[in-house]
């Protein structure tokens, strides 16, 4: 398993490169940013980024001040804007109440007490929480999302029904726990997901694993 993960990582990386994720310029706009991209594109999440950031509310303290109806028109763009801006007073009222408005204060810890720490806060599941820990907080932790699983059930790896912990488990069992590494290996499934591996019509011509794929859509 450890080399064939290894394997599929060397292969992407060869073809695609460096994809220099997280597209953040500050850790607190990160977090922002992993919140807003629950069930929506990302291109969606870049004009609320872009607003929020037009109205100087990429800080904590900032965003806190904001009353609900200003921020949910501000992150409208990226869906279930009422829900999110939930999410994102809590999360900032967190840091500033907690954290003396420092976000990074909030990941520093132990990485399993950090992670609880996350998950306890409205909106934030396993994928959030993880992201923001290996992205934001640089922690070695691997990120699973739907990509993930997509991937390497085609691949064979998994059955398709496994849980989070259970798909999570496989890679921080078989990968040396480097942030670096997680990082770009994550960031380099979301591109192959994005340009070949399509749920339901994957372009599987020129896919650098093409080889190794037991991806049913595949003919030839």
């Amino acid at each position: 398993m450890t080399a064939r993960l290894q394997q599929v990582y060397r292969e992407l990386l060869q073809r695609f490169g460096p994809q220099h994720w997280w597209p953040a310029r500050s850790p607190f706009e990160m977090m922002v940013g992993a919140i807003l991209t629950q069930n929506t594109a990302w291109r969606n999440v870049e004009r609320s980024i872009a607003a929020l950031d037009d109205a100087g509310a990429l800080l904590p303290r900032a965003m806190v001040k904001l009353s609900t109806d200003e921020l949910q028109e501000l992150i409208r763009s990226s869906g279930f804007f009422r829900q999110k801006s939930r999410y994102l007073h809590s999360l900032a009222q967190t840091i500033v109440n907690e954290c003396q408005g420092d976000p990074l204060a909030l990941l520093k810890g132990e990485l399993s007490a950090v992670r609880r720490r996350l998950l306890a806060l409205p909106g934030i599941g396993p994928e959030t929480a993880d992201s923001i820990l290996l992205y934001a907080g640089l922690q070695p932790v691997f990120v699973v999302d739907a990509y993930t699983r997509r991937i390497f059930s085609r691949l064979g790896v998994l059955t398709g029904d496994e849980s989070y912990s259970a798909i999570q488990a496989i890679f921080m069992d078989h990968l040396p726990h480097d942030a670096s590494l997680f990082n770009e290996y994550h960031a380099l499934l979301v591109h192959l997901a994005k340009v070949h591996c399509l749920s339901r019509k994957p372009r599987c011509e020129g896919c650098p694993l093409v080889g190794e794929c037991e991806n049913i859509f595949k003919t030839g």
